[in-house]
C-alpha cells in the first residue's frame, strides 16, 4: 500500500455511472430476488423544519408494542428495531432468498439519500414502510416495496454543532414505537415524530448547558422507554445514558458511566465506588467513557447491556496520573432497565489507553459451554478480544485474539487482559496493535442461530501512540492527550500493511471458523439469513451475498459507492427484499483522506 499512488475509486457500475467516491451521492439500495427493476429517483419536496408538506401520509399500520419488540424475531417480514431483535442477532427467518436462487438476485429500487456525506444507518420496517435516517439527522419514510418517498424529516440541527463532531456527521438509525418514530440528532436532541404523518411530537434536549456532546448511535425502546447514550469523550466530557417516556419525553431516568467531581457528592454508591479507581482532578476533563453505540436487552432478565468508550483525555497517565482502572471507562455496564441502576459491570480494558472503546455492538445468545447452556454476551470491540459473558451476572467467560494484538498478551481466569511491558508509551512513542480504529469498531454484527458463527468485518493495523507530554485540558475542543505529530508522521505500513476480512467466529471454541479477504479495511456490517447466506458491503463499492457454513461467494452486485452499514431484509407481498444504506465515508475519511491502494 502506498499513499501517493493514485485515488482509489470503487468499480465503474452500469447503474450508476459515476467511478470517484468524492462528489458521490448516496443511496439506500432494496434487492429483490428474480426481478430487476429500475432506478427511479423519487422526487416530492424535501421537509424544511418539520415535515414535508407534499408527502404523502403513511397508510395505518399496528402500533409497535412493547409485545411485539421483545418477539421481534417472530416477525421476519418486519425489522422493527435496531439489531432485528432485542438480542441484536441481525438474522432474519425469511428463507425465500437462498443458497441455490441469490444469483437471481437484482435491483428493486434505490433512493437518493441527497447527501455526500458518509451513510452507518440501519433502516427499520414495518407494514410495508421503511424508515431510514440520513447524515445531519434527516429521517425518510419510503414505500418498502418501490422506494417511493412518503415523507421526509429534517430536524434542521445547527449545523454549527459539527465542530463538536468527533467523526462524521452520521446517524445510526431511528426507533419505532407506539406510532412514533424515534431520532437522536447531532445537537443532542430526541425527537419523536409521528410515523404517519412524519410530523414532530415532542423534542427534547438531552444535555444540560452547551457542552460539547454529540448523538450518532440509534435510540432503543425498552419497557416504554426510548434510552439513548452519546458521544463527545474526544471533546472532554462525563458519559451518561437516558431514559425518556415515550409518550411525554419526560425524562425518566440517567446513568452516569464515570464519577464527578467528588465534592459535589455522587449520583449513585456505583458511582462513588469508582472515583476510588481515579487519580487526580479526573472530573476537570470530563472523565468521558460515553456511550454512543452498542446496546442490547434482555426482557427476562430486565437488564439492558450498554457498551462504554474512552477516557478524557484517552491517555491514561494523563488521565489519573496516580494510576487506577478508572472505573467504568471501556466496560459493559448492565442496568436495570426500571430505575438505570448499575447491577454488573465487566471492564475489558482497565486503565484503557489506546481509544479501545467498548462500544461496538453487543449481541446476546444462548449457547452451549463446557456441557452447560449459558445466557451469554457476545462482544467484538476495539481491543482485538472476542469476549464472551455470562449475561446474567458478568461473569467472565473466555476471550481471544481475533485479530493481530500487541497490547496485551492474553487474559487470566479472572478476566483481566495481561499487559505487555511498555505499551503505555509513557517512555515515548510506541507501535502497537491494534490502532485507534480497532479490530472493529461500530459497524454491526450478525449471529446465525443454525450455524453458531458470529460474522463481522474485521481489521488488522497498527499504529504509533504518543502522549502528549504539555496536554492541557482546553474546554470544547480535541482532548484526547495523543501527541498528533506522531500520528500523522506515521504510515499505515509501519509494522506491516493493513488487511481486512469479513470473519466467521465460533463463540464456543473461540476461534475463526473461517474468513474471506477484503482489499481494504473499513467495510460494511453483516446480515446473516435463514436462507444460509451471509451479506455484507464493502469499501470497494460491492454488495455481496456469501454462503454462512464456508464463505464462498454466491453473489455480488456493484453499488457506486462503498458500504459501512449493515443490511437488513424484510418482506413485502410475499417477496423477501435486502436493502443496505451505501455512502462510504465518515471516520475514515475525516482521518486519512480518500482511499488509496498501490498501482
Amino acid at each position: 500500500m502506498n499513499r501517493t499512488n493514485s485515488v482509489w475509486a470503487p468499480p465503474r457500475s452500469p447503474l450508476w455511472g459515476a467511478a470517484r467516491v468524492r462528489g458521490r451521492r448516496r443511496m439506500l439500495l432494496a434487492i429483490l430476488l428474480s426481478w430487476i427493476g429500475s432506478i427511479a429517483c423519487h422526487e416530492g419536496e424535501p421537509v424544511t423544519g418539520a415535515v414535508d408538506s407534499a408527502g404523502v401520509a403513511v397508510p395505518g399500520a399496528r402500533p409497535v408494542t412493547r409485545e411485539r419488540l421483545v418477539a421481534a424475531s417472530d416477525e421476519p417480514a418486519s425489522w422493527i428495531t435496531h439489531g432485528g431483535d432485542y438480542a441484536e442477532q441481525r438474522f432474519s427467518r425469511l428463507t425465500q432468498v437462498d443458497e441455490r436462487n441469490v444469483s437471481r438476485l437484482g435491483l428493486a429500487w434505490s433512493f437518493d439519500l441527497e447527501t455526500e456525506r458518509g451513510v452507518e444507518a440501519t433502516p427499520l420496517v414495518d407494514d410495508g414502510v421503511m424508515y431510514v435516517s440520513a447524515p445531519f439527522d434527516v429521517v425518510h419514510a419510503l414505500d418498502a416495496a418501490t422506494g417511493e418517498r412518503l415523507w421526509t424529516f429534517d430536524p434542521q440541527m445547527d449545523r454549527d454543532w459539527v465542530r463538536n463532531v468527533c467523526c462524521g456527521f452520521v446517524n445510526r438509525g431511528v426507533a419505532l414505537y407506539g406510532e412514533r418514530v424515534y431520532i437522536g440528532t447531532l445537537d443532542n436532541r430526541l425527537i419523536a415524530i409521528d410515523r404517519r404523518s412524519g410530523r414532530p411530537v415532542w423534542d427534547v434536549k438531552t444535555v444540560e448547558g452547551d457542552k460539547p456532546y454529540s448523538i450518532t448511535g440509534a435510540p432503543r425502546v425498552v419497557e416504554g422507554k426510548v434510552v439513548i447514550g452519546n458521544s463527545g469523550a474526544d471533546f472532554g466530557v462525563r458519559g451518561f445514558v437516558s431514559a425518556y417516556d415515550a409518550q411525554t419525553g419526560a425524562l425518566v431516568w440517567r446513568t452516569y458511566t464515570v464519577p464527578g467531581n467528588p465534592a459535589e457528592g455522587f449520583e449513585s454508591e456505583a458511582m462513588e465506588r469508582a472515583a476510588e479507581t481515579w487519580t487526580g482532578e479526573w472530573w476537570v476533563a470530563g472523565g468521558g467513557g460515553t456511550a454512543w453505540d452498542g446496546m442490547a436487552y434482555d426482557p427476562e432478565l430486565r437488564l439492558l447491556y450498554v457498551g462504554t468508550g474512552n477516557g478524557a483525555p484517552a491517555v491514561r497517565w494523563l488521565r489519573s496520573p496516580g494510576g487506577g482502572d478508572n472505573l467504568y471507562l471501556c466496560s459493559i455496564l448492565a442496568l436495570d432497565v426500571g430505575t438505570g441502576e448499575l447491577v454488573w459491570h465487566y471492564q475489558e480494558v482497565p486503565a484503557e489507553s489506546w481509544d479501545y472503546t467498548s462500544t461496538a455492538p453487543i449481541l446476546l445468545a444462548d449457547l452451549e459451554i463446557d456441557g452447560r447452556l449459558r445466557k451469554t454476551l457476545l462482544h467484538a470491540p476495539k481491543s482485538g478480544f472476542f469476549y464472551v459473558l455470562d449475561r446474567t451476572n458478568g461473569e467472565f467467560l473466555s476471550a481471544e485474539p481475533f485479530t493481530t494484538v500487541t497490547w496485551a498478551s492474553g487474559y487470566d481466569e479472572a478476566g483481566r487482559p495481561i499487559e505487555n511491558p511498555g505499551v503505555d508509551f509513557r517512555d515515548g512513542p510506541r507501535f502497537i496493535r491494534p490502532a485507534p480504529y480497532g479490530g472493529h469498531s461500530w459497524q454491526p454484527m450478525s449471529f446465525h442461530p443454525g450455524t453458531g458463527l458470529v460474522y463481522f468485518p474485521r481489521r488488522d493495523m497498527g499504529s504509533i501512540f504518543a502522549g502528549d507530554v504539555d496536554w492541557q485540558h482546553a474546554p470544547a475542543t480535541w482532548n484526547t492527550g495523543f501527541d498528533t505529530a506522531a500520528f500523522s508522521s506515521f504510515s499505515l505500513t509501519d509494522g506491516g500493511p493493513m488487511t481486512a476480512s469479513l470473519v466467521a467466529w465460533d463463540p464456543v471454541a473461540q476461534r475463526e471458523a473461517w474468513s474471506v479477504p477484503h482489499v481494504t479495511g473499513f467495510n460494511g456490517g453483516t446480515l446473516s439469513t435463514a436462507g444460509g447466506l451471509v451479506f455484507q458491503g464493502s469499501a470497494d463499492g460491492r454488495f455481496v451475498a456469501y454462503r454462512a457454513t464456508d464463505g464462498e461467494k454466491l453473489w455480488e452486485s456493484p453499488v457506486g459507492t462503498g458500504v459501512m452499514a449493515g443490511p437488513v431484509s424484510y418482506e413485502v407481498d410475499g417477496e423477501q427484499y435486502v436493502a443496505v444504506a451505501a455512502g462510504w465515508g465518515a471516520s475514515f475519511a475525516w482521518s486519512g483522506g480518500q482511499l488509496a491502494l498501490a498501482a
